[in-house]
């Protein structure tokens, strides 16, 4: 009697840590090899369902600055949260900068940011550099959130923790084709490209 008694103690006991610890990391992004993404580290960020379109890079507009940010050859970003915590560890659902780490010639920031209204869709393209102020200095500040399938998420721009009073036209950050190239824009229609974070 003791033991089973002592038995289904430690499976309770295992049971209980296991939900614990995939509570604890659920809350947190995780890469392609199981692990959090962790603030500082370096990462190669795929589309999902499009991989052989290449990793997110820069690209100059027009021949001119800002750089948008388009799936081309691979470049490594950054993430680096508004709000730091006791771990290193990226959380889900809160407002973050994402930093290539790439020189470039346009002298400026290589931080996304939303753009101005594109002419042809009307939609505000990701593009690189400190926020200005054109829409109220938080333009830097997005968000990975959850698809519902493990390790794949969606970008949004909606920095409720930046600014939780304003009055934001969120959305996700999606995808638009111009002569030739796929550049990244936000959506509204909840369009946004599921991509994945790959430790480089």
């Amino acid at each position: 009697m003791t033991t089973t008694r002592s038995l289904a103690i430690f499976i309770l006991a295992n049971v209980c840590l296991f939900m614990m610890i995939s509570t604890s990391i659920a809350q947190f992004i995780i890469d392609t090899n199981g692990e959090p993404v962790e603030e500082g580290e370096k990462y190669f960020i795929w589309p999902a369902i499009i991989h052989s379109a290449g990793s997110l890079s820069l690209d100059l507009k027009n021949g001119s600055c800002p750089l948008n940010v388009v799936f081309d050859n691979p470049e490594t970003v950054v993430l680096i949260p508004f709000v730091s915590h006791d771990e290193d560890d990226v959380r889900l659902n809160s407002d973050l900068r994402i930093q290539f780490i790439a020189s470039t010639t346009c002298g400026q920031s290589t931080d996304w940011r939303l753009g101005e209204r594109y002419a042809t869709s009307g939609r505000r393209l990701i593009i690189t550099g400190r926020d200005d102020g054109t829409v109220g200095s938080f333009g830097n500040f997005f968000r990975i959130v959850e698809t519902g399938v493990a390790t794949i998420y969606y970008i949004e721009w909606c920095p409720r923790e930046v600014c939780p009073d304003c009055m934001l036209e969120c959305g996700a950050v999606g995808i638009i084709h111009e002569n030739g190239k796929t550049l990244l824009a936000l959506t509204l229609d909840g369009g946004g490209i599921p991509v994945m974070f790959q430790k480089s």
